[in-house]
C-alpha cells in the first residue's frame, strides 16, 4: 500500500509528462501546511522564470499571520501572475504537483487567472 506523499507523487508524473509533451511554461505549485509555493517553470524544464511565496517579505506583511490559508495562497497567485507577465509569460500549464483542485490550489489558480495568467 502506498502512502499518501507517494500517492501524490505518482499523480503528479503523469500531469507533468503531459505537459513536458505540450513544451509551454509550467506554473508548479507546492503547498505545506504552513506556506504555499509557487514557480514558473521554462518550457524545456531548465530554468526558473520567477517565484512567489507565502514566505516573501512583501507578502508576509500583507498577510498579517499564517500563510497557509486561502487568502495567502490568493495573494500569491497574484504575485506569480505579476512576475510572469515581467518575464514576458501569458499563457502557462497549471501543475498542481498532485494535490487536489481544491481550497488553496483553486484560490491560488483563480487569482493568477484574474491577474491575465491564461491557462
Amino acid at each position: 500500500m502506498q502512502d499518501k506523499k507517494q500517492a501524490r507523487l505518482r499523480r503528479a508524473r503523469k500531469t507533468r509528462a503531459k505537459i513536458a509533451e505540450l513544451k509551454v511554461t509550467r506554473l508548479a505549485v507546492h503547498r505545506t501546511n504552513s506556506h504555499i509555493y509557487a514557480n514558473l517553470i521554462s518550457a524545456d524544464g531548465s530554468k526558473v522564470l520567477a517565484t512567489a511565496s507565502s514566505q516573501e517579505a512583501t507578502l508576509r506583511t500583507e498577510l498579517k499571520g499564517n500563510g497557509g490559508n486561502v487568502a495567502a495562497a490568493a495573494a500569491v497567485g497574484k504575485a506569480i501572475a505579476e512576475k510572469a507577465k515581467v518575464a514576458g509569460v501569458t499563457q502557462v500549464a497549471f501543475d498542481r504537483s498532485g494535490f487536489q483542485f481544491h481550497g488553496r490550489i483553486k484560490a491560488l489558480a483563480e487569482a493568477a487567472r484574474e491577474a491575465g495568467l491564461q491557462f
